[in-house]
């Protein structure tokens, strides 16, 4: 690593202030301090530094994330082989793109039952996807930081790598490309970058596509990366149940003609329709244990959403419906369809766009669970709800946590006053 050292070393006075590059030191200075640890420190009078720095925090984020990441990729391409297999079997015509032709010139073929199978087509979804992501939005992060002589910070490998997994493996590129931008731009840069967002990018991103280009981000068409293809996800099936139907929740089927009943466990492991990232709960709580012991992710935000979730649902399963069958759902069953988990581990707990004060986490996180199960149950047009429950929550942390401090500042000067 020296001669890499001693070559960032050689360029470095281009850059530094009063050198012809000045203009370019933020990209010079992230490129720098992502492969090497800063060699300042900091003298004069004693100090506090914390051990971890926001390029920790973010990379731990994106270490939680990896599960997740890697299990979508796998379910991705498991589905999608399993709904071709079936198709086939049925003499059915199958449409194939250039994912096809990639798999196909690497050499395998679509095989359910073969993990390294079901991986690549997986990935040779999902990585393009990502790729776009990084490139649209790292340059516009970086022409921010440019023209405002700022560093360029690591929150967008964390929002980089959170957006897509939040889309349909079948997303459109150039669409992609579209939502990130206006996330990073509209959520982000003009209040200020990174630490200064009110909301959280990748749901403000996502929630662009869903309201811009809805045809291509829900229904029943766009889950499974086989074109023309039709397969709901759980809840978009629960949302279109007859009431009768949730005597038995085992007898939602998916899969291509349905290989089998979505029992709780699988719906748990996540071997289910759905965003490439958001269908395994089991891997989101691994990711989550990561996030608590690491001091990164709020467990009282955590189990907050949990709190909301279950007494929203209970209650509503109480109340009853003769026409709605989702006011039958029990909560155990909202914490393991949708993005409910992947949004209460990785999105609600945002440092930036959360309740900061502890008793205000308490209120958001029931806040978010609250309106999660309310959007779910309630509108029939959004079967799915985490994403726009915490956005809800997002603009009302500010306001939680100004009550939550002025009872505060009342309880002390009752108790101090003379």
């Amino acid at each position: 690593m020296k001669p890499l050292r001693d070559a960032f070393d050689s360029v470095h006075p281009y850059f530094a202030k009063g050198g012809i590059l000045e203009k370019a030191y933020p990209v010079y200075e992230s490129i720098d301090t992502f492969l090497f640890t800063p060699g300042e420190t900091t003298t004069g009078r004693t100090h506090v530094r914390d051990g971890i720095d926001l390029k920790r925090m973010m990379i731990m984020v994106v270490v939680a994330l990896i599960p997740v990441t890697l299990f979508g990729m796998w379910n991705t391409g498991y589905q999608a082989n399993y709904a071709i297999q079936e198709m086939t079997a049925a003499g059915m015509d199958v449409d194939f793109d250039w994912h096809h032709t990639i798999h196909n010139a690497i050499g395998f073929g679509h095989d359910p039952g073969n993990f390294v199978d079901n991986f690549v087509y997986g990935a040779i979804f999902f990585i393009p996807i990502y790729i776009v992501c990084m490139f649209v939005g790292g340059h516009i992060e970086m022409v921010f930081s440019v023209l405002r002589g700022h560093e360029i910070n690591e929150g967008f490998l964390v929002t980089g790598l959170l957006f897509p997994l939040t889309l349909p493996a079948s997303i459109p590129l150039w669409q992609v490309a579209l939502g990130i931008a206006f996330g990073v731009i509209v959520a982000k840069e003009v209040f200020g970058g990174t630490g200064r967002n009110f909301l959280n990018v990748a749901l403000t991103s996502r929630a662009f596509l869903y309201f811009a280009y809805a045809g291509q981000i829900s229904g029943d068409k766009v889950w499974t990366a086989v074109d023309g293809f039709s397969g709901a996800t759980a809840l978009g099936q629960l949302a279109n149940a007859p009431e009768n139907a949730i005597g038995s929740l085992n007898s939602i089927q998916y899969g291509w003609g349905g290989e089998g009943a979505i029992t709780w466990m699988s719906a748990f492991i996540g071997t289910i329709q759905g965003c490439v990232g958001e269908t395994s709960a089991l891997l989101c709580l691994v990711g989550a244990a990561l996030l608590v012991a690491t001091g990164i992710g709020s467990w009282r935000i955590m189990t907050a959403v949990i709190v909301g979730v279950a007494g929203t649902s209970l209650f509503l399963n109480f109340v009853g419906s003769e026409t709605n069958a989702m006011f039958a759902v029990p909560f155990y069953w909202h914490l393991v369809i949708g993005g409910l988990a992947f949004g209460l581990v990785f999105m609600a707990t945002d440092p930036v766009s959360a309740s900061m004060t502890n008793k205000g986490k308490w209120f958001y996180g029931i806040l978010i669970g609250f309106m999660t199960v309310l959007i779910r149950v309630i509108n029939p047009a959004f079967p799915e709800g985490i994403m726009l429950a915490i956005l809800f929550g997002n603009v009302f942390a500010p306001l939680i946590d100004y009550f939550v401090v002025q009872a505060n500042i009342r309880r002390r000067v009752a108790r101090y006053a003379v």
